[in-house]
């Protein structure tokens, strides 16, 4: 019997290693997997590339940071792959001591790369970034007149999803800007993660509302509305 359904956060978090690469969908808060952010603090890998639509933001003095940022603030981030990183001193401050790596990429761009990886398709071409510094060290053609640069498909190890409804197969259904990055980050890892806030039975989620298969999801850990380890 297909169950992906996993009982603990650390089962959910087994086997992550040093030096993955992960990707964290979420745009802001929305559809953000916080509680799987919390559950990779506590596992202890270090050394990620994290790949992710925000670098998070640092909090004003005396309030705790989360999630990417406070991975970021830990010093287990090695390379952040993200489209926005000023709201980040802390990561600002690491990059320029050389301490982290940062790649600062157009949104669209990062989202046609995780679904490139999905798909099977291993880079594209596209004008966007063409003849600026997101073009230093790519390959360029020029397409009906316009220059293209060369962008790889961008996969991950692990990616870790934030879902509304899933059953034990993995199916997944998510709730309106919740969606985001999350199925393509779903589609482009090798090990996927997913946090659900309701788990149904298997056949009766609406087929046309399932955006995400099962086929793409290894493990789901059910964490229902209020439960303390989500944001208030």
């Amino acid at each position: 019997m297909i169950d992906k359904r996993v009982a603990s956060m650390a089962e959910a978090m087994a086997g992550i290693r040093d030096g993955a690469t992960v990707l964290m969908a979420g745009f802001g808060d929305a559809g953000a997997p916080h509680a799987l952010m919390d559950g990779l603090i506590e596992q202890g890998a270090k050394e990620l590339t994290l790949v992710v639509n925000s670098a998070g933001r640092v909090h004003k003095a005396g309030e705790p940071t989360s999630g990417v940022a406070r991975l970021i603030e830990l010093g287990r981030v090695r390379k952040v792959i993200t489209t926005f990183l000023r709201e980040n001193s802390v990561a600002g401050r690491l990059v320029r001591e050389g301490r982290m790596q940062a790649e600062v990429i157009p949104q669209g761009t990062l989202a046609e790369r995780l679904r490139a990886a999905g798909s099977g398709v291993p880079a594209f071409f596209t004008p966007t970034g063409a003849g600026t510094l997101v073009a230093e060290g790519k390959e360029v053609r020029e397409y009906n007149g316009r220059p293209c640069i060369l962008e790889l498909a961008l996969p991950g190890d692990v990616a870790l999803v934030e879902a509304w409804e899933a059953d034990r197969w993995g199916n997944l259904i998510f709730r309106e800007s919740g969606r985001n990055f999350n199925p393509i980050m779903a589609m482009a890892g090798q090990l996927t993660i997913v946090q659900a806030h309701h788990i149904r039975e298997l056949g009766t989620l609406e087929p046309n509302r399932v955006v995400t298969p099962g086929i793409f999801v290894n493990r789901v850990l059910h964490l229902p509305v209020g439960d303390p380890k989500l944001p208030g």
